[in-house]
């Protein structure tokens, strides 16, 4: 049985890649995971590759979501894309990094969806 805080999570990435594919990304893989990690999303919309990380949280009790992207999860991410890119040898192309940084909670009428463009550069 799932925790409510996977469950949030799930939602969080469900929203994401709602929005990804109504901006004309198609989602490759949910959840891939490597050695260092786990990729939340990996989205492609012709000759881009994005590797999205979900950040959700239901208030701000404990700060904004993005707050929550540690220099270690960036460092696993960057770590966890290059696994990725070395078990798919075929793409060749440009990527970037994603985030998107999600507050509220399923149903409410104040969903906060950010979405940030190239966030580890």
């Amino acid at each position: 049985m799932k925790s409510n805080r996977q469950r949030i999570g799930i939602w969080g990435e469900q929203l994401a890649a709602e929005k990804l594919r109504s901006a004309g990304y198609e989602i490759l893989e949910q959840n891939y995971r490597t050695p260092y990690g786990e990729l939340d999303l990996i989205a492609r919309k012709g000759d881009l590759f994005l590797f999205i990380e979900v950040k959700t949280r239901t208030s701000r009790a404990f700060g904004l979501p993005e707050a929550a992207l540690t220099r270690r999860k960036r460092e696993h991410i960057l770590q966890s894309i290059e696994h990725y890119l070395q078990e798919h040898p075929e793409i060749d192309c440009d990527w970037r990094v994603d985030v998107f940084a999600i507050q509220g909670k399923p149903g409410a009428s104040d969903l906060e969806v950010v979405w940030f463009e190239n966030a580890l550069a």
